[in-house]
C-alpha cells in the first residue's frame, strides 16, 4: 500500500494521503513512506510534595530514536571539505571553504559537526586539501574535548590529504578523498558510513536518516529535497519509485537530459501548484553507506572512479544495488555561492528565519572564545545579529551580520552588510610594528551597502561601499575588493583607504 507525506517540523500533526487511506491526521512519530518526523511531545508530571521539582519536569521532553547498534559505535561521520571552493572566491582566497565564517559567531563546518554530535554520531573525520591551516585550528580549538560521554567517547578529527606509496596523487574528488582513507576507516569498527558535505546550511537528526537506510536494508540511501527548475542544474537529480528506491541518477545534467530528469513531485506530499514549482528531487550530497558496500564500490567496482555523484552513484544503481531516497522536508541551502552565501546570512537576522540558531533541542556548538560582550553606544540598530566582543559607536546598522571583534567607528551607516570581524583586537604598538595606517574595523562616517566584509579588513574613514558604478561583475583584487552578483566583497585582511568610492 503506497502512502506518500510531506511534513513540517513546526507542527504536532501532519497529513498523509493514499488512495487506500483517504486523508487523516496522523500523530507525530507514527511510521509512513519515507521518514517519520521527530517526535517532540509535552509531557505532563505530577509532582507530590515529598518530590523535588527540578527545571528539566517544565521542558518539552523529546522521544528519541532507539537504534541498534547505537550510532555512537557503529557510524563514523565523514565531512567532506571540498575542492577550492572557487564558486566562494575570494571568501576562499586564505581558507577551506568549510572554515568560512557564519551566522557572526560560527563557521561552516559547524553545521554538519553539530548536527553529527546532536544525532549521536560521535565518530567524525574531515577530509581536506585546501588552505586547511585555519579549519585545523578551529577544529583543534573548538572539539578538542571529548566528543560523546565518559563511556563512549569519540573524535573531531581533520584528515588532510597525502601521498603515499599506494596513493602517489592528492584527492582527486570525494570519491577518491574516502577511498584514500578507508583503511583508517575500517580501524573505526563501525558498519555504516555517513558522507556528509561542509558548506550546507541546515539542521538534521541523522539517526532517522540511518533508521531509513536500515529499514529498507540499503546499499546506499540518498539525502533528497525537492528543487525548481532554475537551480536544478547545480545538482544531482534522481527519479525514485512509490517506495522511495532511487530508478534513475543524474548528476548535474543540462538541455534535455535536465529535462528528462523532472518528475511530478506531488509523490512527495507537495501540492500540485508546488509540484510545478519544483518538478525535480535533488540530491543533498550526503549519503549513508553501508561499509561492505562502500568497500566494494571503491576498491573492486570503481576503483579509479573520482566523483560519487558523477560515477559512483549512478555505477551502483547500474550493477544492481539497493539506492533508497531519504526525503528531507525541513530547511536546507547549498551556500556554495557569493549570493547563496550572502543571502543565507542576512536571513539569520529575520524576524522568522527558515534556520535559526536558538533551538536548545539541537544547539550549533562552536569555539568558546571567552569574548566581553558587546558594546552599542548611541547606535540605532534593526533587524541585525551583533557577535561577541564587538564596539559599535553612534551609527546606524540595519539588516546586517556583525561579526566577532567587530569595531565600528562614530557615524557609519551599515545596511544589508555581512561583516565578519576580526581574529583579534588590535593594539596601538603593534598597529605601528606592521606599518598600517589604518586599524581593523570600520572607520568613521563610512557607509557600507549589499557588502562582504572580509576577516581583518581595514576599512578607512569616509568610505562609500555602495557599488556606485551599479556592476554585475568586477575582478579588483589589486585593490581589495571583488564582486559577484553585484555584491561586493573586500577580501580578507585588505585596505581600504580613506574617502574610497566602490
Amino acid at each position: 500500500m503506497a502512502t506518500s507525506a510531506i511534513f513540517s517540523s513546526s507542527k504536532m500533526n501532519v497529513k498523509i494521503s493514499s488512495k487506500d487511506l483517504g486523508s487523516r491526521s496522523v500523530n507525530r512519530g507514527q511510521r509512513v513512506q519515507f521518514r517519520a518526523a521527530r517526535p517532540a511531545a509535552k509531557v505532563s508530571t505530577k509532582v507530590t510534595a515529598a518530590q523535588t521539582i527540578s527545571p528539566s519536569d517544565f521542558s518539552d521532553i523529546t522521544e528519541e530514536l532507539c537504534l541498534s547498534p547505537p550510532t555512537a559505535k557503529s557510524v563514523l561521520g565523514v565531512i567532506l571539505g571540498g575542492g577550492a571552493g572557487s564558486r566562494l572566491y575570494p571568501l576562499t582566497k586564505k581558507r577551506a571553504k568549510p572554515a568560512v565564517p557564519l551566522g557572526c559567531n560560527y563557521r561552516l563546518i559547524d553545521i554538519p559537526v553539530s548536527n553529527c554530535i546532536n544525532s549521536n554520531v560521535n565518530k567524525i573525520y574531515c577530509l581536506t586539501q585546501f588552505n586547511s591551516a585555519s579549519l585545523n585550528r578551529h577544529l583543534s580549538q573548538a572539539y578538542n574535548s571529548n566528543v560523546g560521554w565518559y563511556t563512549n567517547q569519540g573524535f573531531v578529527e581533520v584528515l588532510a590529504a597525502q601521498q603515499s606509496p599506494e596513493n602517489p596523487e592528492w584527492f582527486q574528488g570525494t570519491a577518491d578523498a574516502v577511498r584514500q582513507y578507508l583503511w583508517l576507516f575500517e580501524e573505526s569498527g563501525t558498519e555504516e558510513y555517513l558522507i556528509l558535505s561542509g558548506d550546507h546550511l541546515y539542521r538534521m537528526d541523522y539517526e532517522y536518516f540511518i533508521a531509513k537506510h536500515r529499514e529498507v536494508d540499503a546499499d546506499i540511501t540518498v539525502g533528497a529535497v525537492p528543487m525548481d527548475e532554475e537551480r536544478a542544474a547545480a545538482f544531482g537529480l534522481m527519479k525514485i519509485d512509490n517506495t522511495g528506491k532511487i530508478i534513475d541518477f543524474a548528476e548535474k545534467p543540462t538541455g534535455d537530459a535536465l529535462k528528462a530528469m523532472a518528475v511530478d513531485t506531488t509523490v512527495l506530499g507537495l501540492s500540485a501548484e508546488k509540484a510545478v514549482e519544483m518538478p525535480y528531487i535533488a540530491s543533498m550530497g550526503i549519503y549513508v553507506f553501508k561499509k561492505d558496500s562502500m568497500v566494494q564500490l571503491l576498491t573492486k567496482e570503481f576503483p579509479s572512479a573520482n566523483d560519487f555523484g558523477n560515477e559512483v552513484i549512478p555505477g551502483a544503481k547500474d550493477i544492481g544495488m539497493h539506492l533508497q531516497a531519504y526525503l528531507f522536508d525541513d530547511y536546507w541551502e547549498d551556500i556554495g555561492t557569493i549570493k547563496a552565501f550572502y543571502e543565507a546570512n542576512l536571513s539569520l537576522a529575520t524576524k522568522t528565519p527558515d534556520f535559526s540558531f536558538y533551538d536548545r533541542k539541537a544547539p550549533i556548538y562552536t569555539q568558546s572564545r571567552f569574548l566581553p560582550p558587546s558594546k552599542l553606544l548611541d547606535t540605532d540598530v534593526t533587524q541585525s545579529m551583533i557577535g561577541d566582543g564587538c564596539c559599535i559607536k553612534e551609527s546606524k546598522v540595519s539588516n546586517s551580520m556583525i561579526g566577532l571583534r567587530s569595531q565600528i567607528a562614530e557615524g557609519c551607516v551599515i545596511e544589508g552588510a555581512l561583516l565578519m570581524g576580526a581574529d583579534y583586537y588590535e593594539q596601538e604598538d603593534t598597529m605601528a610594528l606592521s606599518g598600517a595606517t589604518i586599524p581593523v574595523g570600520i572607520g568613521s562616517n563610512t557607509t557600507i551597502k549589499n557588502a562582504i566584509i572580509d576577516k581583518n579588513a581595514r576599512i578607512g574613514s569616509n568610505c562609500q561601499i555602495i557599488n556606485a558604478k551599479g556592476l554585475t561583475e568586477a575582478f579588483c583584487e589589486d585593490e581589495g575588493y571583488i564582486i559577484k552578483d553585484g555584491i561586493i566583497t573586500i577580501i580578507k585582511d585588505a585596505t581600504i583607504e580613506d574617502g574610497t568610492i566602490i
